[in-house]
């Protein structure tokens, strides 16, 4: 006879918001406690672990997207290329190694790293006996190390900012960013009812938008009010033009990653965080704000 149990119900939104809720706030206090530590050995540290990490685990989720679509990439060395490049430019920016050069300077450094990248994917190709498919596999690598570990450096460029102090900045972006997730989901759970896209994310509504954008905001406004002069050049303006730009960045990016796992055919790109997902699932809004922030800060709110 054929198995009737019946399945388990899927949880409730509230049950899966308040997952969210706590995987990000135990999440979030570690990672911020060891940034805060007092200790810059421990500090930068944490830091570079946690970069190389969340550039590891990102691409190999990627790069299983790719594979779930039917598609090839070159995995292993573009795993290796983002964790050189995570790793090159946070030596070459925290001073570890005697050189105070600024972030702006990085962007060279990170293109020469990228040309030699490519260069060592087509003599990849050149020795491969059975792929066939040489510009779709060299695409996707290079897409994926662009996508994650080249989107994610921006945050080291904050962090080790020159002219102010980095990880206040770091810690604004991201928490304005989550804030814009909090919001969305939250709004859009309790009042959605105009779908956005549905055909890359069904949940995702023009009312749980107006809620990101409005907490993303609101919580910008606070932290720059409560941090004071720690926020070099900030003031209200800036908060509620950051508030507003970070928080439409980053319903873009959440819907960015919609679009790939909707290709690839799975939910969550994966399960390391209960209630929230996969690397990716955590980083797809903060990718594209990362790059936003750091210029926003470095052409505005630090112009001469």
């Amino acid at each position: 006879m054929p198995d009737e149990t019946p399945s388990a119900p899927p949880p409730s939104k509230a049950k899966v918001f308040l997952r969210r809720l706590l995987t990000s706030i135990v999440l979030w206090t570690v990672v911020i406690g060891a940034l805060f530590s007092g200790n810059q050995l421990i500090s930068n540290g944490v830091f570079l672990v946690i970069m190389m990490a969340l550039a590891g685990f990102g691409l190999l989720e990627f790069y299983g997207l790719v594979e779930k679509r039917g598609l090839i990439c070159f995995k292993e060395w573009g795993v290796f290329g983002g964790l050189l490049l995570i790793a090159s430019t946070f030596f070459y920016l925290s001073g570890v190694l005697g050189i105070h050069e600024a972030p702006a300077k990085a962007n060279d450094f990170e293109t020469s790293l990228l040309i030699i990248f490519v260069l060592g994917l087509c003599v990849r190709q050149f020795v491969s006996t059975h792929n066939t498919a040489g510009i779709l596999a060299i695409s996707t690598t290079l897409f994926g190390l662009m996508y994650v570990p080249w989107l994610l450096n921006f945050i080291q460029k904050i962090n080790f900012f020159p002219k102010a102090n980095g990880t206040y900045y770091v810690l604004y972006f991201i928490l304005v960013t989550k804030f814009s997730d909090t919001g969305a989901y939250a709004v859009g759970s309790l009042l959605g009812k105009h779908k956005m896209i549905p055909r890359i994310s069904p949940g995702k509504t023009w009312e749980g938008f107006a809620g990101a954008v409005a907490v993303s905001t609101l919580a910008s406004l606070l932290f720059a009010y409560f941090t004071g002069e720690r926020l070099t050049g900030m003031n209200w303006k800036h908060a509620v033009i950051l508030g507003i730009l970070l928080s439409t960045s980053a319903v873009i990016g959440d819907l960015i990653e919609s679009l790939f796992k909707r290709e690839a055919g799975v939910k969550d790109s994966g399960q390391y965080f209960p209630g929230i997902g996969g690397i990716l699932d955590l980083l797809d809004s903060l990718l594209f704000n990362a790059p936003l922030m750091y210029l926003y800060l470095r052409h505005v709110l630090t112009r001469p």
